[in-house]
């Protein structure tokens, strides 16, 4: 059983049981879920067939965030030195005298000299004049400039809202639906994230906020980021784009440390096997880039094109699969105490116990998540069950490197939820009798959180719990 999770992106268009089965036996454990490309219906369509398959699959919606993109109109072919006019209206489609984008701002916010880069950096261009109405800009090399592709200018803090109306909308719409997190995209401080959180607090909805970061701004504010957000998603694709390409490795290691540290969850994304998006292999190059992940201590990889349009998703899942489930044998981890508090403490000690005994895995409870989010954060080499009060809960810590997630009702005592938590375990062949386990639990109630640890085999609880 692999341990890193496995995220997929899915279309409406490419969304029958059928197809989302196959990719979760291979190990898809998270479907995602891109606004940018969807309508209600589409969306609506690919969360009912994944709940037909499960109830216990996490589902992830991606907010559009404050981007900038190119009109409808005409696709324009451009010539490196070419000059070409850049402005900010809305209501105008491109032609080939102007690129018209939808950021009214544009001649107010970007200076002279710098640069734009179009549909993911495919076309540069320098801005070398300008005006009230338009950029007069450099093109700096061949091309064709398409309808509503993004637009990024690398270190340029440009004031766009947080939340567009069609993402306040799907945020409804997820709160209507029961989704289970929300990627804010383009997040660039805290505030960002306050903004989302108030929406949903106001709507009285348990979802989780994983922050996107893929601008120089995220990067620079993420400790604050990580105060008031949930998770992060190191969102490789633009943020390469927005700094310099050999800059993303040692972003993504620290953002990786820090998730850790804070013992909340980290997602690597895009173009993790992107050359299988065509081609029933991938390159050498992208094996490596997800097994350094996976050794730096993320807790899931997403898939993005591979799985939503590509022409090989379950080979992209299965090959995905078999990566972390390589690395993970290999992995040395090595375990700190990461804070200075009581359930710090106990996840530590249960990691290092179920490690030097060599248990077969830690099981605990838990209402909000927090227990289970300490004990991953090890991310250790055993399984965590973690048993839920709350069927939201449930699948939010499904994304947890290591979990495994069960919905039980809340027991009595304490010895009514290890014969619970045992019966099941046993019924599923997830554990046998002659193996040593780690139980992590409360003496004092669900809201006083874990106060022991405990360690034994599962015949000596069984006859304790029968003698009982």
């Amino acid at each position: 059983m692999k341990k890193t999770k496995i995220i997929a992106t899915i279309s409406d268009l490419k969304c029958d049981v059928e197809f989302l089965q196959k990719l979760h036996q291979n190990g898809m454990n998270i479907v995602r879920l891109n606004t940018a490309h969807q309508s209600f219906d589409g969306s609506q369509k690919i969360i009912e067939n994944v709940r037909k398959i499960s109830t216990r699959i996490p589902i992830i919606i991606d907010t559009k965030g404050p981007e900038i993109r190119t009109n409808g109109g005409e696709n324009i072919i451009v010539k490196q030195d070419e000059i070409i006019n850049l402005s900010g209206n809305k209501q105008k489609k491109s032609n080939a005298k102007c690129i018209f984008v939808n950021y009214t701002d544009l001649t107010k916010n970007i200076p002279l000299n710098s640069q734009i880069l179009i549909d993911d950096g495919d076309i540069a261009l320098k801005v070398i004049d300008k005006n009230l109405n338009s950029l007069k800009c450099k093109v700096l090399n061949d091309g064709i400039i398409k309808k509503h592709k993004s637009i990024n200018i690398p270190s340029i803090a440009l004031n766009l809202p947080s939340l567009t109306e069609k993402d306040k909308n799907y945020v409804k719409f997820a709160i209507e639906n029961n989704v289970d997190f929300i990627a804010h995209s383009f997040v660039r401080n805290k505030q960002d994230v306050l903004e989302l959180k108030k929406i949903i607090t106001e709507n009285n909805s348990k979802i989780k906020i994983i922050a996107k970061i893929e601008n120089e701004e995220g990067v620079q504010n993420i400790d604050e980021i990580l105060e008031v957000a949930d998770g992060i998603m190191i969102a490789r694709g633009d943020l390469a784009i927005e700094m310099t390409q050999e800059k993303i490795p040692v972003i993504q290691k620290k953002i990786i440390r820090l998730c850790k540290k804070a013992q909340k969850p980290s997602i690597v994304a895009t173009q993790m096997l992107h050359s299988m998006i065509l081609n029933p292999r991938p390159t050498r190059a992208e094996v490596s880039d997800i097994a350094n992940a996976i050794y730096d201590g993320t807790d899931a990889v997403m898939l993005s094109g591979e799985t939503s349009c590509g022409s090989y998703p379950v080979e992209s899942v299965q090959l995905m699969s078999s990566i972390a489930n390589e690395v993970e044998v290999d992995s040395n981890k090595h375990f700190q105490k990461q804070n200075e508090n009581r359930m710090a403490f106990l996840s530590y000690s249960a990691v290092l116990a179920a490690e030097t005994l060599s248990c077969k895995a830690i099981i605990a409870d838990t209402t909000s998540g927090k227990t289970i989010s300490a004990l991953s954060s090890h991310k250790c080499n055993h399984t965590i069950f973690a048993m839920c009060y709350d069927k939201v809960v449930m699948r939010q810590v499904a994304l947890f490197y290591g979990v495994r997630a069960f919905y039980i009702e809340k027991c009595e005592t304490n010895e009514d939820f290890k014969k619970e938590c045992l019966d099941i375990l046993l019924e599923n062949n997830y554990l046998a009798k002659d193996d040593d386990v780690v139980i992590v639990a409360g003496s004092y109630g669900p809201a006083h959180g874990a106060s022991f640890v405990e360690i034994s085999k599962v015949s000596q609880l069984i006859q304790r719990e029968n003698r009982k």
